[in-house]
This record gives C-alpha cells, structure tokens and sequence, in this order.
C-alpha cells in the first residue's frame, strides 16, 4: 500500500511539473508573439502617422513640413486602398475638425476618411462639437456635414446623435448650411424630436426662403409624426429635396468595399462612374444597385429598452408581440429585402417608414442609376435583383412608390427599349392612375416611339404591360368605390384624389391608346397572330369593366382590331373575338337594365350600340349567313375588286365551312359523315340536320367562345343556313 502511495505520488508531482513547464512555455511565447506585435506596430508607418497625428500641437506650421507630407502621404495611401479602420476615422477627424495645422490640411484629409467598416458614433459627435468654436470656415463645416452623410449609414449607433438633434438644429438658420442640416435632420427626426418650436423656425425660413425642396421634405416628416403641428398641405409628388454632391466619396467607398469584400453594404455601394459621357441620348450605361443588409451596422453602446430594433426580429410571432414598439432601421433600403419589414409596413401602415424608405428609393433610382455613366458592358445581375426586388415589394404592399413613378417618366424618355426590359415594364404596370391632363406627355409619347420603331416581341410586352396597368387600375377602382356613390378617392402614402370622371378620363385615354398602337403595330407586323393575342388579351379586359370592376364605362374596340380578328387563320383568334363580343353583350345588357332600374346608372351613347350592332352583324353575315363582303354587312369590297380576285363564290369564303381557321375541322367533319366519299363536298355539311351536326363538332372541339355568341346574339330562322343577329340598345 506504501509504495502504491509511493508511486502515486511520483506520478502526481511528475504531472504538476509537466504543467508548470507548459504554462511556462506558454506564457514565453505570449510574451514574444505581442512583444513583436508591439515592434512590427512601432515600425508600421500607418501606426506611426496616426501617432503623430493625434499628438501634434496646436501651430505646427504644415508648409514645408516633410514629415507631415509624409505621414499624409501613408495615411492616403491606407485610405484609399482598404479604407480606414474606426480608430483611425476618430484620430484623423478630430485632428482634421481641431485645425491644429489649419483649414487646408483639414480639407485634405476629410477628402481621405473612407472608412473600411464602420465610424464611430463618438467620432462624429465629436466633430460636430467642433462647429461651434468659431474659427472654422463655412465651406469646411460643409464639407463636413456633407461627410456624415455620406456615410450616415455606417455610423455605428444613432442614440447620441439624435440626443444631440436640437444642437444640430441650431445650424439650420445658416443659409450655406441649412440644405445639408435639413437632409441630416430628415435622418435623425423621430416624433419625440418634434417640437413645436422647430415648426415655427421652418416655417419662418419658408417664408423668407420660398419653398425649398429640403424645407419642405423636412417639414413632411414631421407632418408624418405630427400632423396637428403642420398645417400645411403637400403635393402628392414633391421632386427630390436633397441633392448628390457626394460621389467622389462614394467612388472610393465602393471601391473600397468592393476590394475588402466587406460585409457592410449601404445605399452608398451605388457606383458613380467618371467616364465620358456617350454620344447617344438613349439609356446605354447602368449602377450598381443594390438591397442593403439590414444589420449592416452593429449596434453600439445602450439603446432605448422600450425600443426593438427591426433587424433583431427573426419569426412572425416576434413581429406580433413587437408590432407597436418596432424601431426603424438606419437604412431604409434594408426593408426591401426583409420579409418581416414588410409585414410590418402593411401591418402598422406607418407613414415615416413609407416617407423615409420613398426617399431612399428616390435617391437610390435618380443619383444612382438614372443620371449614372457607368457602361453598359458590366454585369447587370445587380440591377435586376435589385428591380425585381422593388416590383415584388410593391406587389406585397399593392401599391407603388412615388419615387419609382417618377423614375419611370425620366426613364422612359432615354429607354432604348432592351436595358432591363421585364424589370422596366413591370414596374411601369405598377404606377397609379395618371391624370388624363398628364398621360400623354409622361407615357403615351415615349412608349408609342419605342412601340413602332421595336421588335414584335416588344410590341408584345407593352401591350402586356398596359393590360396589367389597366387591370390594377380597374382593380383600385373595384376596392376602393363608394357603395351608394359613383365616386371613388384613390388613397395610398402619397395621395392622388380622383373623382369617378377623372379616373374615367384617364382609361378611356388609355383603351384608346392601345387600340391606335394596336391596329398600326399589326398592319407592321402582317398581322402576326402572337400580337393579335396579346392585343385580345387587352380587350378581354375592356370588355368586362362594368360588370366585373364596376366601372360605368364600355368601350369598343377599333375595326383595325375586330375585322383582322374576325378574318385571322386560326381558330383561337376567332373563338376569342367570339367571347368577347359576348362579354360585350352582357355589359350593355347590364348597363341597359340598371338605366331603367334607377336614375344614377349611366349614360351609353348610342354610338356604342351601333357600333356593337354592326359587328355582331358582320360576324353572323361571315360565319352564319355566307354575306361576308356584301354591301351592309360590314366588311365590304367593291364589285371590280372582287371580281378580279376571281374566287367563285366568293361569299362564302369566311363561313364556318370555308374559313381558313374551321376548313380542317370542316374536313375532318366530312370525313366521319361520309367515309366512303373519295370527293370532298365540303358544301354538303350545309344541307339537312349536318348543319347542325357541325356546329355541335365544333362546339364539342372546344370553341366556347363561338358557342357563346351564337347562343347568345343569333335569332335562328327556320332555315338552318340563315340567322338574323340579336341587336342591343
């Protein structure tokens, strides 16, 4: 037992000496690996600069100063490079703000604070402090408070900032100063900043100013928070109120971002490109658009505990038990890509959160991309994501942006119709309802010059556009129209008040419009039956507006439509102009019993009646009757053409038999009645109960379009071969 204790103890004390000699060991090459660090720091010339910078004196002349050419010269170099770490950013900007070498050298190096990651609150309220000492120029203060935008986003945390907000205000009264403190007070406003105070002091620089974007911007927000503060009434489309003149910064902050491939992306990663402007008017150059992270910046320091930040939440059920005390993300272009901001936008509808994101979008869509000269040669992945990004958001919101819609009437002016056509086109579905006063100028003449001048696809997708444009307008209409008045107030975060004849206005404009493109756009293209559908399509839409949207209105559409319709080779085509002559039907059957029914109900012109009329008769005089091209039944050709053309019977040519979209149902019809004949007598299905038989067939074949119309609108006579057409009105 003694000498297993013996050896038990050997073994213990054998141990502990092992671990010591470790821990020794251990502790040496700590020792030594920060006892290099702190030499390779002592000779890094960045680490030396900063020093030198942040312990130089008051005075210290800079002209013909070599080493402070020298020091500079690093911190460029680091600067525009990778960018400048947060200390880096605290030592330079309180060197550059303390005139320690005087104005110019403080140009120079806010010209160079590019930060790599992110800036320290603390550094910023340090700067501004600075502004009130006195000795700084104005174009110095400037350039600074034109900085911290720049990189406003990258700021770390925002509390102090804000709990400095009526520091900052006092600067507003400088007339050099007050467009970039109001875009930085647009920022920083939250609705415990608001006081009634400030009101007044706006409204008065208003008043001595004229009515300044950035006034009025500004005094929107608090508007938004305070509507009992601000009496006054805002344009539903106000133009930018804060002005790039940022993008030498940005230049570099992209470029820096873009070589650390960093994490941190903002609405600043937008490129601004110097390169020579082309030669050609239309759009052949693009930006770098991009969703910003939502936790882009991490948070610093204390925040408010009441307060739960839109970047902590992960589930739906956060949401729920978070929904009235959910604070707004710094970059507002984050919520884009956030299911759950979403969510709560449409949950909370809260205004600042529309205004403030419709401001970044506006930027984002303007600066950035519109009146950006980076080539078009470049991928544009980021682009795309970003649009279809937008157009999904706007379809969960169901309802535009202000600042996209005004982007688009730019854009639309420099389109050369292929840049990013699907993203462009849909976003164009979106827009509200445009007064009629302004339709023509901002959309009918850009698109009816790129209409006729591009490709049958194109011509497609615009007509496809301007059918989902007119189904949402209709749609808003249905939703949003007075029950026991024919009046409807389109309401959205940027009101456009409409009356029932304004809305009208504008849709006839637009039928009208398409119906003109339409008919010149198929004479173009030889009537192809590909833009023929989708022009159906549109019509489809047309000729349902007062029973299915409510909307007092029917419009016909054009002969360079119906007649290349009626007389198309395919069988779909004709079905579908069979449908909706049809849906037509039921409208002005509807509209006629609700005028008899009451006094509201509107008014159709007898012009649409005949019109409707008239092509009824030359469908039954072309399929039922075998009258196609004889005087009265619509289409009509003169005696001299028609004998030149040398078709015999020449009457019957477009009848459910001998038209080119029925013959091979007609064949195949006479093949199963009479399988021994070897001679095709197509003319034998006209006589006796076949007649019948057909038309049945080709119910059978699925033209329920056909069978519509002729349940509806043919008055059978006892000769199976003749019907009059069932007129209305």
């Amino acid at each position: 037992m003694s000498r297993g204790s013996n050896l038990s103890g050997l073994d213990m004390n054998s141990s502990s000496e092992n671990d010591s000699s470790n821990s020794g060991r251990s502790d040496r090459s700590l020792r030594v690996a920060e006892n290099a660090r702190k030499k390779s720091e002592a000779e890094d010339p960045f680490v030396l600069a900063l020093k030198y910078f942040s312990q130089v004196e008051e005075g210290t002349p800079w002209k013909g100063n070599d080493v402070v050419e020298r020091h500079m010269a690093v911190v460029e170099r680091v600067a525009l490079s990778r960018g400048l770490p947060p200390e880096a950013i605290s030592v330079l900007l309180d060197f550059a703000m303390s005139l320690r070498m005087g104005t110019a050298l403080c140009v120079r190096v806010l010209k160079i604070l590019i930060p790599a990651t992110v800036v320290p609150q603390e550094a910023v309220i340090k700067g501004v402090s600075w502004l009130c000492v006195g000795k700084m120029p104005m174009n110095t203060q400037t350039m600074f408070i034109r900085w911290v935008l720049t990189v406003f986003d990258l700021i770390d945390s925002k509390d102090h900032l804000r709990a400095i907000y009526g520091f900052i205000f006092s600067f507003v009264t400088d007339d050099s100063l007050c467009p970039y403190i109001c875009h930085l007070l647009y920022l920083l406003t939250r609705k415990e900043s608001i006081r009634h105070y400030r009101v007044r002091k706006l409204l008065d620089l208003q008043s001595k100013m004229g009515r300044q974007p950035f006034l009025m911007h500004l005094l929107a927000v608090y508007k938004v928070f305070c509507p009992e503060l601000v009496t006054l009434s805002f344009p539903s489309k106000m133009k930018s109120g804060f002005r790039n003149h940022n993008s030498t910064w940005k230049v570099a902050l992209s470029a820096v971002q873009k070589k650390n491939k960093a994490e941190v992306f903002s609405d600043l990663q937008l490129t601004v490109s110097v390169k020579e402007q082309p030669t050609s008017k239309k759009r052949k150059f693009k930006g770098h658009l991009m969703v910003p992270a939502m936790n882009s910046a991490p948070r610093i320091g204390t925040s408010n505990s009441k307060a739960f930040p839109l970047e902590q939440l992960r589930t739906f059920s956060q949401l729920l038990e978070n929904l009235h005390r959910i604070e707004l993300p710094a970059q507002m272009g984050s919520m884009l890509g956030s299911p759950l901001a979403l969510h709560y936008m449409d949950c909370v509808r809260d205004d600042s959160a529309f205004l403030r994101l419709n401001f970044w979008l506006g930027h984002s869509l303007h600066e950035e991309f519109l009146f950006c000269r980076d080539s078009a040669s470049e991928d544009m992945t980021e682009a795309v994501r970003f649009l279809n990004t937008l157009i999904s958001t706007q379809r969960f919101l169901q309802e535009g942006f202000s600042s996209t819609e005004v982007f688009l009437y730019k854009f639309l002016r420099v389109w050369d119709g292929s840049l990013l056509r699907p993203q462009v086109l849909g976003l164009l579905s979106d827009i509200p309802v445009v007064p009629s006063s302004r339709i023509k100028d901002l959309l009918f003449e850009p698109l009816m010059q790129l209409f006729f001048t591009s490709s049958l696809y194109f011509k497609c997708s615009v007509i496809e556009c301007l059918n989902s444009m007119l189904l949402k307008w209709l749609t808003w209409h249905s939703v949003y129209a007075l029950e026991d008045e024919l009046d409807i107030s389109v309401t959205s975060h940027t009101p456009l008040n409409m009356t029932l004849s304004g809305l009208m206005d504008s849709v006839v404009q637009l039928v009208q419009f398409v119906g003109r493109i339409s008919t010149v756009g198929l004479q173009l293209e030889g009537y192809h039956p590909l833009l023929l559908s989708f022009t159906l399509d549109f019509y489809e839409t047309v000729c349902d507006m007062y029973v299915k949207y409510n909307l007092p209105l029917v419009l016909m559409p054009p002969a360079g439509v119906f007649y290349p319709s009626l007389l198309a080779t395919d069988p779909i085509t004709v079905d579908r102009l069979c449908h909706i002559m049809y849906r037509y039907r039921t409208n002005l059957i509807s509209a006629k019993d609700q005028e008899q029914q009451t006094e509201k109900a509107f008014h159709i012109s007898r012009k649409t009646y005949r019109e409707f009329n008239q092509y009824v008769v030359s469908i039954v005089s072309c399929l039922w009757n075998s009258r196609v091209f004889l005087s009265g039944m619509g289409i009509e050709l003169s005696d001299e053409v028609l004998t030149q053309s040398k078709v015999p019977e020449y009457w019957t040519t477009f009848n459910l038999i001998h038209h080119p979209a029925f013959m091979g149902y007609a064949v195949d019809f006479h093949q199963k009645c009479w399988p021994e004949r070897k001679k095709l007598d197509l003319n034998s299905i006209r006589t006796g109960k076949r007649w019948d038989w057909y038309v049945e067939f080709l119910y059978s074949e699925g033209f329920r379009g056909l069978k519509e119309f002729v349940e509806s609108s043919l008055n059978r006579r006892a000769s199976i071969r003749e019907a009059g057409a069932t007129a209305v009105g």
